[in-house]
C-alpha cells in the first residue's frame, strides 16, 4: 500500500521475531491471531456494504485501495507468517466466515492460552434491608428516561 520502502518492510520482517521473542521471554503473553475470509464472503461483504446505504460507512478508500491490491495484499500476508510465525510468538488463523463463530472459537482459544488460577471469594452476608416507612421512591421524569428501540 506504499506505507513503507521494500527496505523497512524487511527490517520489520528481520526485526519482528526477535523483538517477540523478547517479549514472550520477559513474560508477556503474545498470541497472533489472522480473521481468515474466503473470497467469495469478502466478495459478498463488499457487494452488502456497497448495496446498503446503513453499512456504506464501513467501506473506507483504504478498503478499495486494498481490494484493487488484492494479489499483492495476500502475498505480503503470506510473506509476513513465513517471516514472523514461529514457536515464541506462532500465528493463529481463525476461519471467519461466519463471524459469530470465528469470534467465539476466537475467545474460546484465546482463553485456552492464558494460564489462570480458580479465585475463590469469600461468602458475603447481606445485610437486611432497611426499609423507612415514610420514603416513597419519585418517578423518573419522562425527559431522563432513554427511549427504547428495541
Amino acid at each position: 500500500m506504499g506505507f513503507c520502502t521494500p527496505e523497512q518492510t524487511e527490517r520489520f520482517l528481520l526485526m519482528t521475531p526477535a523483538v517477540e521473542r523478547e517479549m514472550v521471554h520477559s513474560g508477556i503473553i503474545l498470541i497472533k491471531y489472522w480473521f481468515s475470509v474466503s473470497d467469495d464472503e469478502q466478495e459478498k461483504r463488499f457487494r452488502d456494504r456497497a448495496d446498503t446505504p446503513t453499512k456504506r460507512w464501513k467501506i473506507s478508500p483504504m478498503d478499495l485501495e486494498a481490494r484493487a491490491r488484492w494479489v499483492d495484499f495476500s502475498r505480503a500476508k503470506d510473506a509476513m507468517f513465513d517471516r514472523t510465525d514461529n514457536s515464541d510468538a506462532p500465528w493463529w488463523v481463525v476461519e471467519a466466515d461466519d463471524k459469530r463463530r470465528a469470534r467465539l472459537n476466537c475467545i474460546h482459544h484465546l482463553l485456552s492460552q492464558v494460564p489462570y488460577q480458580p479465585v475463590t471469594h469469600p461468602a458475603v452476608d447481606l445485610p437486611p434491608r432497611v426499609r423507612h416507612p415514610g420514603y416513597r421512591r419519585e418517578p423518573i421524569p419522562a425527559k431522563m428516561i432513554v427511549p427504547e428501540l428495541y
